[in-house]
């Protein structure tokens, strides 16, 4: 079985694989809304970058799924009304905060 450590240790790997891929800033600005805001939807994220970036709501949901599925930095929940909320989970934040920037 692997440690804390190890885990941590994988997951930052992934995630500066994930960072490094990011041509347009879009992947840290994703990432820097979920530092401001710890708990949100994606309908609120496709929402506060529709100014900054040409992006649709199937674009972000993948973004998102892939930060929560694949790097595992996000909580996912679901309301009773169907709304799935994301939330990074807090022993991640100075990870997100020292590789993507705050």
């Amino acid at each position: 079985m692997r440690s804390q450590f190890e885990i941590e240790r994988i997951i930052e790997g992934r995630l500066k694989s994930y960072l490094h891929r990011d041509k347009t800033g879009i992947r840290r600005e994703v990432l820097r809304l979920f530092l401001r805001f710890r708990q949100t939807t994606i309908a609120d994220i496709l929402e506060d970058l529709k100014g900054q970036f040409s992006v649709s709501f199937h674009t972000i949901a993948s973004m998102v799924g892939i930060i929560a599925s694949r790097i595992g930095i996000l909580k996912v929940s679901r309301n009773s009304g169907g709304v799935t909320t994301y939330e990074l989970r807090e022993k991640y934040a100075a990870m997100v905060v020292r590789l993507a920037g705050a």
